[in-house]
């Protein structure tokens, strides 16, 4: 059965972020004052910090995953900061023991007696915020698939690697289709590579989450996302009614109109292949 391969330390699986840094992510979330650029890098840095506590173990930080984020704007590269910068896939225990920097927020957890308190906390950034030039996604599929196939040549028999894209805008730079059937084409013995895709909004829309079909979907931009989309896999599907979803067996990895609550949401049920040992 595909998508089963077991993840491990001599086995790990591999998630790619694109984030369109396009000067439209300046714009703010629909409903909301918070600059979409802001938002996603919140997001993308608590998703790094997440997966490194996932594989965080008693005599340290187990390489699972192989992780990456490029960024897609003025120009096209990988996006860590710090000592990681220009790195594109690196190994998660890499990433746990290098943010670029710490900052420290403030944040409110339950008493135990009814209240709230507020406590101060240091957050890891790994990736900033930009939102600056056009939209050249076509070229960042096209890194994607160089990243991932040289990947797919080293673990040959891994879990298929998982590519999201995340962005606000239609792509300045051509047809995304070709690239993106190339992408999803490279294969371990597991599978093809999860191509997942997720439309930020700026204006007051529902966001259209997980569709089985093109039946429904507002415009062509929206029917072409579909399209690129990969089906997800019963692994990620088993992780969606924890978010309060339940999708069909043909649901694609794709959301339309996405708020901060649904993205957060989609990469959640996103990053989360079930056979993680």
């Amino acid at each position: 059965m595909a998508y089963s391969a077991e993840i491990s330390r001599t086995s790990p699986a591999c998630i790619l972020i694109l984030i369109d840094q396009s000067g439209s992510m300046e714009e703010p979330f629909s409903g909301s004052q918070r600059r979409k650029a802001d938002g996603v890098a919140d997001v993308t840095n608590r998703l790094l910090q997440n997966l490194v506590v996932r594989c965080a173990r008693e005599e340290g930080i187990r390489d699972y995953f192989h992780l990456g984020v490029l960024g897609y704007g003025a120009d096209v590269g990988p996006a860590f900061r710090g000592v990681l910068a220009g790195r594109g896939l690196v190994p998660v225990s890499e990433i746990g023991h290098a943010p670029a920097r710490l900052e420290e927020r403030t944040r409110e957890r339950e008493d135990g007696m009814g209240g709230l308190v507020r406590e101060k906390v240091r957050f890891p950034i790994w990736f900033e915020p930009v939102a600056n030039g056009a939209t050249p996604m076509c070229q960042a599929l096209t890194r994607a698939a160089g990243l991932v196939g040289a990947w797919v040549r080293e673990h040959p028999e891994g879990f298929p690697p998982i590519v999201v894209n995340i962005s606000d805008g239609q792509p300045t730079d051509g047809d995304p289709t070709a690239i993106a059937s190339e992408l999803r084409g490279i294969r371990s013995s597991d599978g093809g590579v999860l191509l997942l895709n997720v439309h930020l909004s700026s204006h007051p829309a529902m966001p259209i989450q997980y569709p089985d079909a093109e039946a429904g979907l507002p415009d062509a931009h929206a029917r072409l996302l579909f399209q690129l989309s990969s089906p997800l896999t019963p692994g990620m599907r088993s992780a969606a009614p924890e978010e309060g979803l339940h999708l069909s067996d043909a649901a694609r990895g794709f959301v339309f109109n996405a708020d901060i609550v649904s993205l957060i949401k989609f990469l959640n049920i996103g990053t989360r292949p079930s056979n993680l040992r």
